[in-house]
């Protein structure tokens, strides 16, 4: 007897993360750019407007264009997954939201002129919390410092070489981020903590 194969609905808070940015960047594309504009950009904006602390944590769900959409929901449907099954949902919103903050006070703070908009901070978290997945007490990883050498590497130089409208600060961020969570959290799952 042949069994049925079935879809599942694996992993609900990355599904949940990547439909939410397809909704923003759809929103993005019909209103002509004024829904990033409004919600989901952070950029240096009055401290008594409540919209600007919304924007610290809703800018990593809009996107420039399709291009940039399809680029960082094409990392974060390959890793979110693996990395929400191991950690369990609530860490990964966790992951989402620290990420988002971190990076968007830091852009207010130190990048007046600037805007930020896009998961690419959270792409960046998640690739080095992969890189600890098989992580255990008093060791590093080759793969998380051949990947951050790799990874933040490029961005360093990107972000003082080129001028190419890409925040490499938010990858840089990100990515920092995404390793002290990595090593904790698998630090802490060692010991049931």
């Amino acid at each position: 007897m042949k069994r049925k194969i079935k879809i599942t609905f694996n992993a609900p808070v990355v599904l949940g993360f990547a439909a939410i940015c397809f909704i923003a960047t759809l929103l993005n594309y019909l209103t002509n750019g004024k829904s990033n504009q409004m919600i989901f950009m952070t950029y240096h904006s009055s401290l008594m407007s409540p919209l600007t602390y919304l924007r610290l944590f809703t800018h990593v769900f809009g996107h420039d264009g399709w291009q940039h959409f399809i680029g960082n929901m094409a990392y974060i449907l390959l890793l979110g997954p693996m990395l929400e099954e191991k950690h369990g949902p609530m860490k990964i919103i966790e992951v989402i939201a620290v990420t988002a903050l971190v990076t968007g006070v830091i852009n207010y703070l130190f990048f007046w002129n600037t805007a930020l908009c896009g998961a690419s901070g959270v792409v960046f978290a998640f690739i080095l919390m992969a890189s600890f997945t098989s992580f255990r007490e008093g060791e590093i990883p080759i793969t998380f410092i051949l990947v951050a050498a790799i990874y933040l590497g490029q961005q360093v130089y990107d972000g003082v070489v080129l001028d190419d409208n890409i925040s490499n600060m938010a990858h840089v961020v990100g990515g920092i981020v995404g390793g002290i969570l990595g090593f904790s959290l698998n630090k802490r799952s060692k010991y049931g903590i």
